[in-house]
């Protein structure tokens, strides 16, 4: 494929979506090295075994996939110019980003009631980099919800229709990568003992 081939607005368009995926790329190593770094801290002897992750952090996932469902129905109401229908959605799906972090502190209040902390005397490492994971993605989770706002915001000035839809479809592709992260990482805290 020539990437120098096709009109003004087509470049516009895939270079666009190559900054996203470098983007995207550099997150995923990232979080790389923090998985790959909890897994060789694993094997110290101060690490807990047999914690549980906070029960607020199983209702978060459920609610950023959710939330990546309701994503999906906008770009399906854009695509058949459902204004309306659309701009449900995609305030459905601001909502439950806003909630997913709302869940996501109230996971760190119940592992700070449960007396682990990210940091200090009585903190342990294993603690420290749930703490520093979950932290990382809810900053990116942030992103998510600004690049959302900004989609929102050009909704409202009509700037997509089904023959124009590539920033809800940048967005779209940004929020499917942090529900798709976390669910990882969930999975990840949850096996990796």
């Amino acid at each position: 494929m020539d990437l120098t081939q096709g009109t003004g607005k087509e470049k516009n368009a895939r270079a666009k979506k190559m900054m996203l995926w470098f983007g995207i790329v550099s997150l995923l190593m990232g979080f790389a090295g923090w998985t790959s770094a909890y897994i060789v801290s694993s094997s110290r002897e101060d690490w807990i075994k047999d914690l549980a992750l906070p029960s607020s952090f199983l209702g978060s996932t459920i609610v950023i996939i959710i939330s990546s469902l309701t994503y999906i129905m906008a770009k399906k109401a854009i695509k058949q110019d459902k204004v309306k229908q659309c701009t449900n959605w995609l305030l459905l799906t601001l909502g439950l980003g806003i909630t997913f972090i709302i869940l996501q502190f109230n996971g760190f209040s119940q592992m700070v009631a449960n007396g682990y902390y990210f940091t200090g005397p009585t903190s342990n490492i294993k603690m420290s980099y749930v703490f520093l994971i979950a932290a990382v993605h809810i900053v990116h989770v942030v992103a998510g919800i600004i690049s959302l706002l900004v989609v929102i915001a050009n909704h409202l000035r009509n700037k997509y229709s089904s023959k124009e839809m590539l920033g809800l479809e940048l967005g779209a592709t940004f929020w499917h990568f942090l529900d798709i992260l976390w669910v990882y990482l969930i999975l990840f805290m949850y096996f990796v003992n």
